[in-house]
């Protein structure tokens, strides 16, 4: 299956519509040879572009953003004003105790019996009007569920958009469905395309394992297990023991930091640690819950200014373990 190129990417981002597509609309052949163009991809987010349209950069983000329509389509030139404010944090400790504490709950708490081909997360981007660049952000609640074949459905439920230039929207910057759906995409048998299609191993070995198969690289730093992190989870709901094995290979690393408390866009307790990418241009914060361990989110900060974005900027985040409810 051919690779598909910076070049080719940038031109079908360029050209892509920015039209929502019918719920009951299948995919044409045109869009579905794009998205297994985009699934045959390097998952590792080498492009800058993944940066500046706020993608968290895991294989099933990038599918879901390029060919659910739900990504930014920024116009030449635009400047992009105003985006959610950081969380807040307080408290901080060190990232060993951050990591000891969230194993202790994990070790304490149920959680899922068994790893589960299905994610409940939210998710935003900018979405970018091309004539005239006013900008509006969308919150959204996705959910994924596929099988052994790998067939598979995605629903997109639209949160409820604001202006990213209104500050005390942007303040709380909090997820709230507005109870319609933008796109209902089924998946025949073999159309999702997965690096992990057998439910993963308990043990740290098999865990790596299934982070190398998502780019982990064999030395890895603290971004490099979080971004294979946080691909993993957006296509497998883990068990405790499996998400407590991740943390312990984030402890062997560097370049994490603890944060300390806060609280999600969903409203939920959480504990965080911020992990600088390799060319400085971003940061990711991985978020815990304070209740029971499990890594419920991540955001990604634009470290940089560029011609997009001001230095600070949140550019994105995906939030794991939504609530059923949270999705009506």
């Amino acid at each position: 299956m051919p690779r598909i190129t910076d070049e080719e990417l940038d031109r079908l981002l360029i050209e892509a519509s920015s039209a929502r597509t019918p719920i009951d609309a299948k995919p044409d052949a045109e869009a579905m040879a794009m998205l297994e163009r985009i699934m045959a991809t390097d998952p590792h987010p080498h492009r800058r572009r993944n940066r500046i349209v706020g993608a968290l950069a895991g294989l099933a983000a990038a599918v879901t953003a390029t060919v659910i329509g739900i990504n930014v389509m920024i116009p030449t030139g635009a400047a992009v004003a105003g985006s959610p404010q950081p969380l807040d944090f307080t408290g901080a400790t060190s990232v060993a105790e951050t990591i000891s504490d969230a194993q202790t709950a994990l070790a304490a708490e149920p959680g899922p019996a068994e790893p589960a081909r299905f994610v409940r997360s939210a998710t935003w981007s900018f979405n970018i009007d091309g004539d005239d660049a006013t900008a509006v952000v969308v919150p959204q609640l996705v959910t994924l569920q596929w099988e052994a074949d790998q067939s598979g459905r995605v629903l997109v439920v639209d949160g409820t958009p604001y202006d990213p230039a209104d500050a005390s929207a942007n303040v709380s910057a909090e997820v709230t469905s507005s109870g319609r759906v933008s796109m209902d995409l089924k998946m025949s048998a073999g159309e999702f395309a997965t690096p992990v299609s057998a439910p993963p191993g308990a043990t740290k070995e098999e865990i790596r394992g299934a982070l190398v198969a998502f780019g982990m690289p064999a030395e890895p730093t603290a971004f490099d297990v979080l971004f294979a992190a946080s691909s993993l989870l957006e296509q497998w709901t883990l068990t405790n023991e499996q998400e407590s094995q991740i943390l312990s290979i984030l402890d062997e690393t560097d370049g994490a930091t603890a944060l300390g408390s806060s609280v999600d866009r969903l409203g939920r307790d959480v504990v965080g640690m911020r992990v600088a990418s390799a060319d400085g241009a971003a940061s990711d914060v991985v978020l815990l819950s304070a209740e029971t361990g499990r890594i419920v989110g991540f955001e990604r900060t634009n470290v940089i200014e560029d011609d997009l974005l001001p230095a600070g900027a949140v550019i994105g985040y995906r939030l794991f373990d939504v609530p059923e409810e949270a999705v009506r």
